[in-house]
């Protein structure tokens, strides 16, 4: 099969990658919004994750070969295995998403409601579900599962595995030569520089109208490469590239600050939270999968024309409320809780949002983020990598110079109460 995508071109698919595809569970991505709520601001912005997964694995397969172009397996088998996989794992990674993709996380039960068997002890199954956790209980779950496993030289626990760090245990399946492949290419899917930024950046910034994710995507994963250490394969960036990779990053934290963190796309989040929360409803995310299959946008949409509670109405007729006052910086040094109290005391209630943009959701510098093998960057000798060897946070200087969080907080009234509320604070009406 072949599907044209407009940032990518023709993507091939084999048949058994096409049979995955069709599954109800991925064509379910198609009726899910890639960027939530940024539609509203941005209007072009209706793309779904279900384009974002097919360029997600067509880079995939780009940049697995890139990084494997001179580089001998001992069973050339394996280099075909090892693409297959990684571009499985690269189209599965997000068919967990809920409504509104990230929008609605807030809402979704308990890990131990999904059913999971496939993750290590160090995973508190208590705490509240992510669209990952959806994934991988699919992934084990569904007929994805079968099929994967009746159609691949792999299991689909071999493609979860790649997704979620959380997945132990050893498998001979990862090893050729006396090397294991698992890390690099768990990074190619999830890293500092993964396929999944890299498609995400450029197709949000496409649809958006805004061309802060207009990164060089082609330069960058030509300059990935593989290197051994200590018998494990790990992920490799060309020294030559640093300063895309510096342009990527910042990029990526605009992408977050400026379309992500909109204004109008923040408050639709804060009113489905309302209506979550509201003592009239008992509104939660399915842990059931059979359920969850018929969940996306229209049906989140149609569960709010339904309610009579206000803020779903609120919601559906686009009467949000309005933004009065925002700021930016340092989160200890822009703090709106003051505001919010005298307008609080003045009987008028307000939203208080708070958006938070960090460069980096690893482990760098040793604060405590997601884990995640650090890729490193070497330098080249007539075109072949050398030993020296280092790690990004070494060899460039940009998350110390980013190191900070950027905070925007965000005070918002009802639209009858703007012109009062911005008495009370003292602001020009």
């Amino acid at each position: 099969m072949e599907v044209r995508d407009v940032i990518h071109g023709a993507i091939r698919l084999s048949p058994a990658e096409t049979a995955v595809v069709d599954n109800p569970f991925v064509q379910r991505l198609r009726n899910i919004k890639q960027t939530g709520f940024s539609h509203l601001p941005f209007p072009g912005a209706t793309h779904s994750r279900y384009s974002h997964c097919l360029g997600v694995m067509y880079l995939a397969g780009v940049a697995f070969d890139s990084v494997f172009r001179d580089w001998v397996f001992k069973d050339e088998g394996k280099r075909h295995q090892f693409r297959e996989v990684v571009r499985m794992a690269a189209m599965c990674h997000d068919i967990g998403h809920a409504p509104y993709s990230h929008s609605t996380e807030f809402a979704m039960p308990s890990i131990s409601a999904l059913g999971l068997t496939w993750y290590d002890d160090s995973v508190d199954i208590g705490q509240r579900a992510t669209h990952e956790d959806y994934t991988i209980a699919i992934l084990e779950r569904t007929s994805i599962c079968e099929l994967i496993d009746r159609n691949f030289p792999f299991t689909s626990k071999h493609v979860a595995s790649l997704i979620s760090t959380d997945i132990g245990g050893d498998d001979d399946f990862w090893l050729d030569g006396g090397l294991d492949y698992r890390r690099v290419l768990s990074q190619l899917i999830s890293s500092e520089l993964d396929v999944d930024r890299l498609d995400y950046l450029v197709r949000d910034s496409y649809y958006s109208g805004a061309r802060y994710g207009m990164v060089d995507v082609p330069w960058l994963v030509s300059s990935l490469t593989a290197i051994s250490l200590d018998g494990v394969v790990t992920l490799g960036l060309d020294r030559a590239a640093i300063y895309a990779f510096d342009d990527f990053m910042i990029a990526r934290h605009h992408m977050f600050l400026m379309v992500y963190f909109h204004h109008k796309s923040v408050i639709y989040e804060e009113l489905l939270k309302r209506f979550v929360t509201s003592p009239d409803t008992d509104f939660r995310l399915p842990g059931d999968l059979d359920e969850y299959l018929t969940v996306d946008d229209p049906w989140m949409e149609y569960h709010l024309r339904q309610s009579d509670n206000e803020w779903a109405k609120r919601f559906v007729q686009r009467d949000t409320y309005r933004r009065i006052l925002e700021r930016h910086g340092d989160p200890g040094q822009i703090d709106l809780s003051k505001e919010a109290e005298l307008l609080d005391d003045a009987g008028i209630d307000v939203i208080q949002s708070r958006s938070t943009g960090k460069l980096s959701r690893y482990n760098v510098f040793g604060q405590k983020r997601e884990k995640a093998a650090s890729i490193q960057v070497i330098e080249r000798v007539g075109g072949h990598p050398v030993e020296a060897v280092q790690t990004l946070s070494q060899a460039t200087q940009v998350f110390q110079r980013y190191a900070d969080a950027r905070r925007i907080e965000r005070l918002y009234v009802a639209p009858e109460d703007v012109e009062r509320a911005r008495g009370v604070l003292g602001l020009p009406t």
